[in-house]
């Protein structure tokens, strides 16, 4: 369930630990106002990496999470990536190969907030822990309100380019290798 008061989902799945053993410690607080979405990450993880300067950029390579989300039983899902420094990779569509931007203003709407700012810094390597907040609204998703709305969707953290590569989800994924484009794997998710 999913209120107006946070509640936290712990990404603590390791779907390919013979691949990819590493688990970098990470949890989400999601709420909503009705009319917002409110998703506050929290990462603790070995080394950090923001390259991506810009959004629609190569985010998922940097620090990064993510909150896929099935808004309606139509078969479309959105793909929210954002790097640790709130830079985002935000589409729409049926599967990995039919996606689409969402509109610019979209992105514009889309408040964000990072513990490590907003300038691209490059690899930091050491223990690093770090926060992100992002505020979607209820529109960019087509929607008028998150009230009472019954969904499907998984949140992720992956860093492709990091030292140690990982990819950690909420929701089990059951393939063979990493792949978060996978919404039959999605689990429900209720808001109150």
């Amino acid at each position: 369930m999913i209120s107006r008061t946070p509640r936290r989902y712990d990404l603590d799945c390791l779907n390919w630990p013979d691949l990819f053993p590493y688990k970098p410690q990470v949890a989400v607080e999601v709420s909503h106002s009705g009319s917002e979405l409110h998703l506050h990450f929290m990462v603790t993880e070995k080394a950090v990496l923001s390259a991506c300067e810009t959004d629609r950029q190569k985010i998922w390579e940097d620090s990064c999470v993510e909150f896929f989300f099935s808004p309606r039983p139509d078969g479309i899902y959105y793909n929210l990536e954002c790097n640790c420094i709130g830079k985002i990779y935000f589409c729409r569509g049926a599967n990995r190969s039919e996606r689409e931007f969402l509109p610019p203003e979209s992105y514009e709407l889309v408040r964000r907030r990072s513990s490590l700012g907003s300038e691209a810094f490059g690899l930091r390597e050491g223990d690093c822990s770090w926060e992100l907040w992002l505020d979607v609204p209820a529109c960019v998703y087509g929607l008028e309100s998150f009230e009472g709305l019954e969904a499907q969707g998984n949140f992720y953290k992956c860093g492709d380019r990091l030292p140690e590569r990982h990819f950690v989800t909420w929701a089990p994924i059951d393939t063979p290798r990493p792949d978060y484009h996978r919404p039959e794997f999605f689990q429900t998710i209720v808001f109150e």
